[in-house]
């Protein structure tokens, strides 16, 4: 989690990676109105899905994600999450 990933999305332009969700899903937002948020999979051939989510849910999948993370004692990366979720939804 210490190294930031763009990714550039067709309509939307540039997102950057808030977190990880699982082992083929990650979740984006728009680089600058950190307003729109996608979750975005990898699928067969390398392609990629977005996917859009309301901010609430955006909201609700990093706070879950950081559940995830305490409880398995990653407190380094807990923390990070925890510092991008305070910039990005408060």
């Amino acid at each position: 989690m210490s190294s930031e990933v763009y990714i550039n999305h067709p309509n939307f332009g540039l997102l950057y990676r808030i977190c990880l969700l699982d082992k083929n899903s990650e979740l984006f937002a728009t680089l600058y109105a950190q307003r729109l948020f996608f979750i975005v999979r990898q699928v067969e051939g390398g392609e990629l899905e977005f996917a859009p989510v309301g901010r609430a849910d955006a909201r609700t999948l990093v706070e879950q994600r950081m559940r995830l993370l305490r409880r398995s004692g990653q407190h380094e990366d807990y923390g990070l999450l925890q510092s991008t979720h305070r910039q990005t939804f408060q």
